[in-house]
């Protein structure tokens, strides 16, 4: 794929991982195999291997050619692989939309549950603003389930300081 990097040509020492500012990679070691991590923006994602990451997060599934279609009209794409030598999984994921000047609403933020708690969540999100920031959107916003609102509130993120501002229409509502 054209957007993968690989920023590290020197191995890492057991059980530390290093963290790239740009998107590329970053090298672990567990237990003697080297493995690393690929952040790519490549859209060609096969949904069926997102949905059994949403799957192994305990996420509802959801209708696979609007996976698709939300994935193909998406401003932004991030995906994070593990590569093993030639053995390559997606182990995180997470999209953002656009008016393409000014707001971006950054969607379906997934990491496997294996590799949750090493920072690779952060990791993910810091490419994800740090590539929306480059386009010069300044207003970036998201959902977020009342279990990871501090998590994303170590990441800038702060609710509306006047009250939700937000509303939403559903169907069947009236």
């Amino acid at each position: 794929m054209s957007f993968w990097k690989s920023l590290f040509n020197s191995q890492s020492t057991a059980s530390t991982t290093t963290t790239s500012p740009s998107l590329g990679s970053q090298v672990e070691q567990d237990n003697g195999s080297e493995s690393k991590i690929i952040f790519s923006k490549d859209k060609d994602i096969d949904v069926y291997e997102l949905e059994e990451l949403c799957d192994a997060v305990g996420w509802a599934r959801r209708p696979i050619r609007k996976v698709k279609k939300a994935i193909q009209h998406s401003f932004l794409v991030i995906s994070m692989w593990e590569q093993r030598g030639a053995y390559r999984r997606l182990i995180g994921f997470s999209r953002a939309t656009s008016d393409h000047a000014f707001n971006a609403t950054i969607w379906d933020v997934v990491v496997h549950p294996e590799f949750q708690g090493r920072g690779l969540g952060k990791e993910l999100m810091r490419q994800i603003i740090k590539e929306l920031r480059s386009e010069d959107i300044s207003n970036i916003t998201l959902f977020a389930d009342p279990h990871v609102v501090d998590f994303y509130r170590q990441l800038g993120f702060r609710p509306d300081p006047e009250g939700i501002k937000g509303m939403f229409w559903y169907p069947n509502s009236r």
